[in-house]
């Protein structure tokens, strides 16, 4: 089944690695015997899926994470192994989804207005008088 990160990005299934392995958790005596934990891997240097400015662009925000060019997720939260498949594929889909997506506009800088100025200086002027007030008298 393959992966729509989204409109423009569909990972095929034949890119994903899927493996599996006991969990640890819940699960009582099954546990010892099903291998529930998933983890899935994406090789995100080799794949077709994407074009060279997504490749770079997914390098560049997810190097942390990936290991010779490949991404991989782990769940284990659920007891079935159907269950934690789903939510390596949310977790996989959503991770490339950040991974791609335009960043924040940057923040154009601004003068203070000429009221918020004044409203400045009012105030350390009132804060300056109520501090020499509490000066000690002086005698002349």
């Amino acid at each position: 089944m393959d992966l729509e990160v989204s409109s423009a990005l569909t990972i095929p299934a034949a890119e994903l690695d899927w493996r599996f392995s006991r969990s640890s958790g819940p699960g009582g005596q099954h546990v010892n015997t099903s291998d529930s934990r998933v983890e899935l891997s994406w090789n995100v240097a080799g794949s077709a899926a994407l074009s060279d400015a997504q490749r770079l662009l997914l390098n560049e925000r997810l190097g942390r994470r990936l290991i010779a060019g490949v991404v991989t997720v782990t769940a284990s939260e659920q007891r079935s192994q159907l269950r934690n498949r789903e939510l390596a594929l949310a977790k996989l889909s959503a991770l490339v989804a950040e991974g791609l997506a335009p960043g924040a506009a940057r923040r154009r800088a601004t003068k203070p207005t000429r009221g918020s100025n004044r409203r400045r200086l009012a105030a350390k002027q009132q804060r300056a008088a109520t501090k020499l007030q509490r000066k000690r008298p002086t005698a002349d």
